[in-house]
Parts: structure tokens; sequence; C-alpha cells
């Protein structure tokens, strides 16, 4: 997946500010999770995602428009990283006249995120 920013917590926080846009977002949490693209065909390869994923998204889902995805990425977070948003960014959260599900569903993509750096010992 080519021209992908660099995972850190500037990228973290456009994701948040939507300062990335919808699709590189994805590309992101994809390439995290292992899925390939093969950049002549568009074939998808998830040979290397875990199986859970792989049963139920042999091609890598949408996690902003679709919900179902987006609770198994919410629950695939370790306790002990669900409010690194909070802890790491200082991130509090989006007023009421914000909460849509476009913009939390980028938060729960912005926390899996950081749970994958931290899990991954990524520093930047």
């Amino acid at each position: 997946m080519p021209d992908l920013p660099t995972l850190s917590t500037a990228t973290v926080w456009a994701i948040l500010k939507d300062e990335i846009d919808d699709a590189t977002a994805n590309r992101l949490v994809w390439r995290c999770l292992g899925y390939q693209q093969n950049e002549t065909t568009g074939e998808w390869d998830a040979s290397l995602v875990a199986l859970d994923w792989q049963e139920l998204y042999p091609e890598p889902p949408d996690f902003i428009e679709n919900r179902p995805p987006t609770v198994k990425l919410t629950r695939s977070i370790p306790a002990e990283n669900k409010q690194l948003l909070k802890e790491k960014l200082g991130f509090q959260g989006y007023t009421v006249s914000e909460l849509v599900p476009r913009k939390t569903r980028r938060a729960t993509i912005a926390n899996w995120l950081l749970s994958y750096m931290q899990i991954h010992a990524i520093a930047d």
C-alpha cells in the first residue's frame, strides 16, 4: 500500500482532526492487520491477517462506512489500551454536535492504531 503516512501520533491526530481522508485511514488499519494488495491485479491477500479477521473479512472492511467491523476493531483493543487517546494524546473527545458515526469510527481507528503502536513498540 504505497503512499501511506508514517504511523505516528501526528498521523493519529490527523485522523482525529479529519486531515487524513477516510480511505487512507482505512488503509493504515488494513496494513497493520496484514492485508496486502497486489498492485498489478488489485486483488487482496489476507494470508497474513489473523484468522478471526480472515473468516469475517477476506477483503479489508471499510471501518468508517460499516459498524460491524468497527465494533470488532474496538473489541480487539486490549483493556489497558482503551484510554490511549486520552492518556497519550490528551484527546477529550468530540463535542456533542460532532458526535456522528463517521467521527466516532475515526476515533476508534485512531485508538486502535495507538494501541497497535503500543503493542508493537512503535515510537515516534
